[in-house]
């Protein structure tokens, strides 16, 4: 299995980048682990919201294989605790799906047509975080539950 994590719009902050990096490079040791950027939408002053979640969804969708599982970052999703996103992805480890697929969407969130094609929707906390740490917060997150699943000391039970 390969996971990718896509995100709306780049993270400017260069201690959060660095954060990030490192992360991912460790995550590296566990899984094929990619991280995509789309970049924020243009001329988006005279865009509805609507229009703004429609235009950003079709982004996100043509990143999007008909196989891949595609889990929605969002304020709505289910939330559980490190152990238990470790069981999670051992699920999907076990199920033979070949790209597990998380979103982090824009500022206003998803549109109808990504809802509709998500195959589910995690929630990190009931609190609301900016974009640029949740990128950091979820890459940890995986790294955590790959450390949970090999054993190892990172995660202190």
């Amino acid at each position: 299995m390969k996971i990718k994590l896509i995100a709306i719009g780049k993270t400017d902050n260069k201690n959060l980048k660095a954060l990030i990096e490192d992360y991912q490079k460790r995550l590296g040791f566990y899984i094929g682990f990619q991280f995509e950027v789309i970049p924020d939408l243009k001329k988006t002053k005279h865009l509805s919201e609507a229009q703004q979640k429609d235009k950003e969804g079709e982004l996100i969708l043509s990143k999007v294989q008909n196989s891949d599982l595609l889990i929605l970052l969002d304020e709505n999703g289910k939330q559980m605790d490190s152990i238990g996103f470790s069981s999670y992805l051992q699920k999907h480890l076990n199920s033979g799906v070949k790209n597990l697929i998380f979103v982090i969407g824009g500022p206003y969130g998803f549109s109808e047509t990504v809802y509709a094609r998500s195959n589910g929707k995690l929630g990190l906390s009931k609190m609301t975080f900016s974009h640029q740490m949740v990128r950091l917060f979820f890459i940890e997150q995986l790294y955590r539950g790959f450390t949970v699943l090999k054993n190892e000391p990172y995660h202190h039970r």
